[in-house]
């Protein structure tokens, strides 16, 4: 990984078609907020005629306004939500990829999520559910963050016909971390299964991810990898960085990112998703 200064932006001409950015850590500050320079340098991108792809573990109504804040709302524009698990065109809204998961999938997670000792909860696209009566904050937090409503529903009283675009056990990191431990063989044998968070452990199908999805949405606008760019700072984003020919780890993120990424740029609370931009697409 190679990181860079001022001093050595030496101007080039750019092939960057798309770039993928993460929110929660990456594009966000620690207010969870959008700079005023990181909205001009994508302002500036897309006036270039490069795609911004918002891609997220939130669902679209979490990311709806920070889209509309953009102005990444046309026949044109396109997000990743809920870790890769859809991929939908915003001035349509069409899908152009998903991967529900089904209600037997529901059960069985939430059984898992029982015995390892863990809270859980399931987003259907229109609605957070949890099964805990004791409901964890932190599904409390994520209800607020993404803009969908939360309720507590028994297993027995939900209807079996419900699909789902993820599922997620939820808990205080070190609990957590404890219960990964005790997960049983058969849950990553059935589905992709990582850490989006200290405190969130996400579920969802083999098919799906940032890295797949992402890659399915550059072939569908005829984008070849090498002119695809993406900057993250967690687990889940590990799969778009080693899909995308240029990748960027923020100054905050996880050593398994850094690890991967070709780049490092500073902190969220740096500045840093404008700083590669800068450096990478407007140069």
């Amino acid at each position: 990984m190679q990181g860079w200064t001022l001093m050595d932006m030496g101007r080039r001409q750019s092939t960057i078609a798309l770039v993928a950015i993460d929110m929660d850590g990456t594009l966000l500050d620690p207010a969870h907020k959008l700079t005023e320079r990181a909205k001009a340098a994508i302002a500036q991108a897309r006036a270039l005629g490069v795609h911004i792809v918002l891609t997220s573990g939130r669902p679209v109504s979490g990311l709806a306004p920070f889209l509309q804040e953009l102005g990444i709302n046309g026949d044109d524009d396109y997000c990743i939500a809920c870790n890769g698990g859809l991929v939908r065109r915003l001035g349509t809204g069409e899908n152009v990829a998903e991967f529900p998961l089904s209600f037997d999938d529901f059960r069985y997670c939430e059984q898992v999520a029982r015995d390892i000792g863990v809270h859980f909860q399931a987003l259907d696209g229109q609605r957070l559910y949890t099964p805990n009566q004791d409901i964890s904050r932190y599904t409390v937090i994520d209800s607020h963050l993404s803009h969908v409503p939360l309720s507590y529903r028994r297993v027995e009283d939900m209807d079996p016909s419900m699909s789902f675009i993820k599922l997620m056990m939820i808990d205080e990191p070190e609990v957590l971390d404890a219960a990964i431990g005790r997960l049983p063989a058969e849950l990553t044998e059935r589905f992709a299964v990582l850490k989006s968070a200290p405190f969130f452990l996400e579920v969802f199908d083999h098919r799906a991810g940032k890295g797949p999805s992402l890659q399915k949405l550059a072939e569908h606008l005829g984008i070849d990898r090498a002119n695809v760019m993406a900057i993250g700072d967690q687990e889940n984003d590990l799969t778009m960085l080693q899909f995308a020919g240029t990748s960027v780890a923020m100054g905050n993120a996880i050593d398994a990112v850094k690890a991967v990424a070709r780049f490092e740029t500073t902190t969220n609370s740096e500045d840093g998703v404008a700083k590669a931009i800068e450096r990478f697409v407007l140069q």
